[in-house]
C-alpha cells in the first residue's frame, strides 16, 4: 500500500490545488507531483501522474532485491514503496528505498517513520521543480541536505536521464558518477548498477 504524504499547514501551498497532489513538504514548502497542472485542468487523472514509470519501477525493484539479499537483515530494516519520513513541522519527505538501523529503537506504526534511515535511495525526481527555478538539481541538493541534517548517513540518487548516480554523505565530498561506477552503499555492500542490469539481461 502506498504511503500518503501528510502535510503541515503551508502558507505557500497553491490556492485551488488539492492536497492529494502534494508529494512532499520540504522546508515548509508544498512540492507537487510532476504534471499536477494536467490534473487540475482535467487533462489527466491523478493516477496518471502519481505512478512510477516502468523504468523507475524496475530500478527500485531491482535495487531493493539486491539489497534484500546483501544487507544484514537481523541488524537492518529495509523499507520501500515511498516510505514516509516525518522530520519536523513542514518537513515530510519520502524515500524510494530506505535502510534503518534496528538498534535505534525503531517502532513500526501506522504513521510515518520519525527517525532517520541510515541510507536513503531515490530514483529520479518525482516533483514539479518549479519551486527551484525549474531545476531538478536544486530540489535534489536541498532534500539531500535536509536528510543529512536529520541524521541520514548516505543519500543516493539514481537518475535515468542522464544515467548518473549521485552520492552524498556527511563526511566526504558529494560525487556524481556513471551507472557503471561501483558505489559503497554501507558496510561491505557495494552496488554496481550497470553490472546488476547486465546480470538481469536488461539493456540500458
Amino acid at each position: 500500500m502506498s504511503v500518503a504524504v501528510a502535510t503541515a499547514p503551508n502558507k505557500r501551498r497553491k490556492s485551488g490545488v488539492p492536497s492529494y497532489l502534494i508529494y512532499e513538504t520540504l522546508n515548509g514548502r508544498a512540492l507537487y507531483y510532476r504534471g499536477y497542472r494536467d490534473v487540475t485542468t482535467g487533462k489527466k487523472t491523478p493516477a496518471e501522474i502519481m505512478g512510477s514509470s516502468s523504468l523507475q519501477a524496475m530500478l527500485v525493484s531491482l535495487i531493493h532485491g539486491f539489497l534484500f539479499t546483501h544487507i544484514d537483515r537481523k541488524r537492518y530494516l529495509l523499507a520501500t514503496n515511498e516510505s514516509g519520513i516525518h522530520l519536523d513541522k513542514g518537513n515530510n519527505l519520502s524515500n524510494d528505498i530506505a535502510i534503518f538501523d534496528k538498534s535505534i529503537g525503531l517502532t513500526l506504526t501506522d504513521k510515518y517513520f520519525n527517525v532517520p534511515p541510515k541510507i536513503a535511495i531515490e530514483v529520479d525526481v518525482r516533483i514539479e521543480p518549479e519551486e527551484f527555478s525549474g531545476k531538478e538539481s536544486g530540489y535534489m541538493y536541498e532534500k539531500t541536505e535536509r536528510l543529512l541534517e536529520f541524521g541520514v548517513e548516505t543519500v543516493i540518487w539514481i537518475m535515468t536521464q542522464p544515467k548518473k548516480i549521485f552520492v552524498a554523505t556527511r563526511t566526504a565530498p558529494w560525487l556524481t558518477q556513471n551507472w557503471d561506477a561501483t558505489v559503497l552503499v554501507m558496510d561491505d555492500v557495494v552496488l554496481n548498477l550497470a553490472a546488476l542490469l547486465t546480470e538481469e539481461g536488461i539493456e540500458f
